[in-house]
């Protein structure tokens, strides 16, 4: 493959956002000012300029994802840092005790606050912002409470796989380095996500040592010197990824394929496919009907593809970790929090769980991140606008309900999200008290 650096400015944060994160065919985006491009004979790869530093295109996303960069006046920039002395942060507002008459603002080390940025780790550098929104950005916009939307409320307990196959054999160790790379492992808790149509993975990273060479498109296998990732029933997540993580900051995760046959990365953590989160978060659906769920596959390819299928009257565990003990980014502080889009109602989580475009507010442009996330002792949960990538409402309300440390509600009367201070349009984050918390969705 030929590379060709281009000095390039980024005409609009959708031009970025609308293709998928580690595609094979790069878009023209447009050039502003003196910017040129050069022919050249086979693939071409996009560079992007921030200062004098040269970024290729998965980094560029990534950073865009993190907070660690934004487009300002079509340029791609270091995001400013958010002060912790504000009341409000960017797309949380600020934590408070029930004790206290005055906010305090949340801090940067609040996992829930962290917890909707792409890559799911927190950081402390000065180009990061304390964010519970993912990148990828559109403007779509809803009205109201559609009609999908009234109220059930008939709530019954749901063990199952979230409205997708697989998920059987949850508790059995993996047969490491006895199953074909051709065999998807539906029978040791992996749940198929067949729309996915890489046969059954929630993505799949084609190796080149330690690092992603490319990152397979639909109709892709897992073959060769692959890392293939999958999805978990809820309540539980993926237990494996290689402790040597990519020094490009990429993640990395899933079943090692090697020569033909799949191997577990981290034995160490499991032998099981799937592990459970630290329990006491749920979401309640009390809509006349479903709402697609779906976290990111982080660590892996970080699209959005680890579904959970809400349906009306239903409960369901919301998968949290415990940023003591998963996965550690190799940058920052690297703790780890869960972040989860929210589809509008009626959409299958086939159409929300997957990245998506800028003509619908599905997938990576679900107007709603929600962050979970387990630190020092303390769950912490948040609900956010998903900006900047949109502006896009939600058609239904979301609260947090629990003892908590204030109140947290988004309501889409007002598109709008209320905390003990009032209403602002970024969201707001909480601390559990003590017991359970659950998002309602009403």
């Amino acid at each position: 493959m030929k590379f060709l650096s281009i000095a390039l400015t980024i005409a609009t944060a959708g031009s970025i956002v609308a293709a998928q994160p580690h595609k094979h065919q790069h878009r023209h985006l447009e050039k502003k000012d003196a910017t040129t491009t050069q022919a050249v004979n086979g693939p071409v790869v996009t560079m992007y300029k921030l200062g004098d530093k040269n970024i290729d295109y998965d980094e560029a996303m990534k950073g865009i994802a993190e907070h660690r960069y934004v487009v300002d006046n079509g340029a791609l920039k270091a995001a400013p840092s958010t002060s912790a002395s504000s009341t409000t942060s960017t797309t949380a507002t600020s934590v408070q005790q029930k004790s206290s008459s005055s906010a305090s603002s949340s801090s940067s080390s609040s996992p829930a606050n962290n917890a909707a940025s792409s890559s799911s780790a927190s950081t402390s550098s000065a180009a990061s912002s304390t964010s519970a929104s993912a990148a990828a950005s559109s403007s779509a916009s809803s009205s109201g409470s559609s009609s999908n939307s009234g109220s059930n409320s008939g709530s019954t307990s749901s063990t199952s796989s979230g409205g997708t196959s697989g998920g059987q054999g949850v508790d059995k160790d993996f047969d490491d380095g006895s199953v074909d790379c051709s065999h998807f492992p539906s029978d040791y808790g992996a749940i198929n996500v067949d729309w996915m149509k890489l046969g059954g993975w929630s993505g799949i990273q084609y190796m080149n040592g330690n690092d992603v060479s490319s990152t397979a498109i639909a109709g892709n296998t897992c073959t060769g010197d692959a890392m293939c990732s999958y999805a978990c029933p809820p309540g539980y997540q993926k237990s494996q990824w290689p402790l040597d993580q990519p020094a490009s900051q990429r993640s990395v995760g899933g079943l090692h394929c090697q020569n033909g046959k799949l191997h577990l990365t981290n034995p160490g953590l499991s032998k099981k496919l799937c592990i459970k989160g630290v329990g006491g978060v749920k979401i309640q659906n009390k809509l006349q009907t479903n709402s697609a769920v779906c976290r990111t596959d982080y660590p892996g390819t970080e699209s959005e593809t680890v579904p959970l299928d809400t349906q009306s009257g239903e409960t369901h565990p919301l998968t949290c970790p415990d940023s003591g003990t998963y996965y550690k980014a190799s940058y920052g502080d690297g703790h780890t929090s869960a972040q989860y889009y929210v589809n509008p109602a009626g959409v299958s989580v086939s159409d929300a769980c997957k990245w998506g475009d800028s003509s619908k507010p599905w997938g990576n442009f679900a107007p709603v991140n929600l962050g979970v996330g387990k630190r020092d002792g303390a769950i912490w949960a948040s609900i956010t606008q998903n900006s900047p990538t949109t502006n896009a409402k939600l058609d239904f309300n979301v609260e947090l309900q629990g003892d908590l440390s204030c109140k947290c509600k988004y309501n889409s009367s007002q598109g709008l999200y209320e905390d003990d201070n009032g209403t602002n349009p970024n969201g707001c984050t909480v601390k559990v008290m003590s017991g359970d918390v659950t998002f309602v969705f009403s």
